[in-house]
């Protein structure tokens, strides 16, 4: 199951990972001051990524 997990990382900000069902990570974001912050950040994500493009700037 994919899932998003919320942790503290060494420095003591809120942090969360996009954690595929193989248990690898696939996304991360960046540092907060509070929980509240980076579960909100999180679900932001979840709400718009289904929409989201794939754009090669290789070419």
């Amino acid at each position: 199951m994919t899932k998003f997990v919320i942790f503290r990382d060494k420095a003591g900000f809120y942090r969360w990972r996009l954690v595929a069902g193989n248990g690898e990570i696939v996304a991360a974001s960046e540092a907060y001051t509070t929980k509240y912050n980076a579960i909100a950040s999180a679900n932001r994500v979840k709400q718009i990524a289904f929409s989201a493009i794939v754009i090669d700037s290789t070419i």
